[in-house]
């Protein structure tokens, strides 16, 4: 293999590592990288303890892992009940130490959020407590999940929050019937069942939920006390759930979960993710507690909205989101996660640049290939099919709770093989980007009982074929492309069967006899 300085693509940690939710820091001159840790080919959320990963600000391609820093049998509320670390975030506090904020579940959504401790960003954490009232009770107001810190000048800011999020033209059956489903205000009337679903979901009686006057959904902020775990101010809502939201600047994208905030020059920019799930928004406001109007979309992991594509041609399965900004080296990124094994429940972490325009606002950016790398991939030397940028039959779904019984082309895994299955006629599989210096020699290593071609194409049109036989094993089929410059490369199969793909390889066109 022609050898070639070490680069990063998307996803950015090792393909058998599953670290969504990411939230990315810099302390010291590293960046670090908190989020929670996926089973690979797991049937539940945040199976695993958190594990963290860092590199050099001098090199984004250079991470290592820091190691587990937190299990979760160290929590004294580990239980069946509460047995999983969900989304994390990290902060450092006034005294120097780095303080570690999460919440725990087994499928529910109750409980305070708890906090552990360390002298370093990325040693070995030690339970320290739950956020809690001044007179010691935990504190659990509202949907206390998802837990986002920032140290603003000293002053330690806690935000949360949780919300309901339902497709209004599937509310007829359970949601106020038909007519109600057809009106738009019916977000602040939805009278009983909203009630009753609230009270089961958070454990919460009905007093809490009907005299809580701002209601107990959406992103909420408190400040901690010196100690990281009182709480010392009333809660206040920044980002209204959906049902809240109607008539104002976030209709349509109101506040769902990941809650994540950042301060930019005098701007506050809050992240999360909006009741579709799949994007991640940023709210803008000069006060990190009132103000905050909707900014826009900053990435969907199917690539819903950017250059106005819609959820039906979605690029590539979609699910939940959740990740956060950070500047390193100079430029900016959005860390978010995609979804493998036909399931929500292995989700790796991506990346991708973001410019941040001379009003503050930044606009929607398109998932890519090479991410964190700022430059094209070279086309040259052997590359994972899996760093797939898009991946779709024309019919992509969005994850549920329930595996995918459909059969789509999706990223799974083997043993220690990770790769593209269920590909089959009309599949598009596309890398964004690939940097071209004239003809290529390209080989695809594929398996299966497919009988057919790829058809290979560039955003300017076609530019070959490669054509593919059944094949037990993997086997490389090869065919020589001339192409020049930065491009986008997608292979659309034609033909019968199934197919999975393993590798792509780059090598200098050999020269043919005439």
């Amino acid at each position: 293999m022609h050898e070639r300085k070490k680069q990063v693509f998307n996803p950015y940690l090792p393909l058998d590592t599953y670290i969504p939710d990411g939230e990315p820091h810099v302390f010291g001159d590293r960046l670090y990288l908190y989020g929670s840790h996926d089973k690979e080919g797991g049937d539940a959320f945040c199976m695993l303890d958190y594990e963290v990963f860092s590199a050099p600000l001098s090199n984004l391609a250079d991470w290592r892992s820091e190691g587990i820093v937190y299990r979760a049998e160290q929590d004294p509320d580990y239980s069946e009940k509460y047995r999983d670390m969900y989304a994390p975030d990290v902060v450092k506090g006034n005294d120097g130490r780095y303080y570690l904020y999460y919440a725990m579940s087994g499928g529910c959504f109750t409980g305070p959020i708890h906090v552990a401790v360390c002298d370093t960003p990325a040693g070995k954490f030690e339970y320290h407590g739950c956020v809690r009232n001044a007179d010691g009770s935990p504190f659990t107001r509202q949907v206390t999940f998802d837990p986002g810190l920032i140290n603003d000048n000293g002053i330690i800011r806690l935000y949360y929050g949780w919300s309901l999020a339902v497709d209004p033209s599937a509310m007829a059956g359970g949601f106020g019937g038909e007519e109600s489903a057809k009106n738009q205000d019916l977000f602040k009337n939805l009278g009983e069942q909203l009630i009753q679903a609230q009270v089961t979901m958070f454990e919460k009686t009905r007093e809490e939920v009907e005299n809580d006057s701002a209601g107990i959904m959406g992103a909420y902020m408190v400040v901690l006390d010196d100690d990281m775990l009182t709480v010392k101010t009333e809660p206040v809502r920044i980002v209204p759930g959906q049902f809240d939201a109607c008539k104002t600047s976030f209709e349509g994208h109101a506040f769902f979960e990941a809650s994540s905030m950042r301060k930019i020059n005098d701007t506050y920019y809050f992240i999360y993710s909006s009741q579709v799930s799949h994007e991640l928004c940023y709210a803008l406001s000069r006060f990190p507690d009132r103000g905050f109007e909707f900014g826009g979309v900053i990435i969907s992991n199917g690539d819903i909205g950017y250059q106005g594509r819609e959820e039906k041609d979605r690029l590539a399965m979609t699910g939940n989101n959740h990740g956060s900004l950070v500047e390193a080296g100079g430029q900016w990124y959005i860390f978010y996660h995609r979804q493998t094994h036909k399931t929500a429940y292995s989700r790796q972490g991506c990346a991708e640049k973001i410019a941040l325009l001379p009003d503050g606002k930044i606009r929607q950016v398109e998932m890519t290939s090479c991410g964190l790398n700022t430059v094209p991939l070279v086309a040259e030397g052997s590359y994972p099919a899996v760093i797939a940028c898009n991946l779709t039959n024309g019919h992509m779904p969005h994850a549920q709770t329930d595996p995918c019984q459909e059969k789509i082309p999706y990223i799974t895994h083997n043993g220690n093989e990770r790769f593209i299955a269920d590909i089959s006629d009309g599949t598009l599989v596309g890398y964004k980007y690939f940097q071209f210096t004239g003809s290529v020699d390209l080989s695809l290593r594929v398996r299966g009982n497919a009988e057919g071609r790829f058809c290979i194409c560039t955003e300017d049109g076609y530019v070959g074929e490669v054509a593919i036989h059944p094949s037990k094993d993997w086997a490389d089929f090869k065919t020589t492309i001339h192409v020049q410059g930065k491009k986008a490369l997608y292979f659309k199969f034609k033909g019968d069967g199934f197919a999975e793909l393993l590798e792509l390889d780059f090598s200098p066109a050999k020269a043919r006899c005439v």
